[in-house]
C-alpha cells in the first residue's frame, strides 16, 4: 500500500489567499479542495495543505520549498512573483513571500558547477554573494 505524503503549511487564517497566489504563479496549478480550515492544491505537481492554524506557529527558514530553474528567466519570474507585495530577499537563492514562507529559487546547473573540483570554491564563493542567483555569474566563476 502507498502512502500519500505531502506537505502542510499553517497559516494565520491566510490558507486560501496564499493557496491562490501560489496557483497564479506556477503553471499547472490548482486549489483541489477548500474548507474554513483547510486548502489543498496542486502546485505543478507538488501536492500542499494549507491549514488555518492560528498565530501559534508562524512560518520558518527551517522548511523552505525549492523551486528548481533552468533558465535565468525563470529565476527572475520565480523570484520577483515570490517577493511581490511584501515579501523578502534573502541570501543565496532564499526568499519568502509575503506570507512568510521560505523559498529557495535556484538554477538546476549548480549541482553541476559545485561538483566540479575545479570550480566549486569559485562557484561556492560567487553563490555566497548572492540574493537572487545569476546563472551568468555562476557558470562564469
Amino acid at each position: 500500500m502507498a502512502n500519500k505524503i505531502y506537505t502542510c503549511l499553517w497559516f494565520n487564517n491566510q490558507a486560501l489567499n496564499a493557496a491562490t497566489f501560489y496557483c497564479s504563479i506556477f503553471p499547472n496549478s490548482a486549489i483541489t479542495f477548500k474548507s474554513p480550515m483547510v486548502v489543498h492544491c496542486n502546485l505543478n505537481g507538488l501536492q500542499l495543505m494549507g491549514l488555518n492554524g492560528g498565530v501559534m506557529f508562524p512560518q520558518t527558514e527551517a522548511a523552505s520549498l525549492v523551486v528548481e530553474c533552468n533558465s535565468q528567466q525563470e529565476i527572475d519570474y520565480y523570484w520577483s512573483n515570490l517577493i511581490a507585495n511584501g515579501g523578502k530577499a534573502g541570501q543565496c537563492g532564499w526568499c519568502k513571500d509575503k506570507y512568510g514562507v521560505s523559498w529557495q529559487i535556484v538554477p538546476s546547473i549548480l549541482g553541476t558547477l559545485i561538483s566540479n573540483p575545479a570550480k566549486a570554491q569559485q562557484v561556492s564563493d560567487a553563490y555566497r554573494t548572492m540574493q537572487k542567483i545569476d546563472i551568468a555569474t555562476l557558470v562564469n566563476a
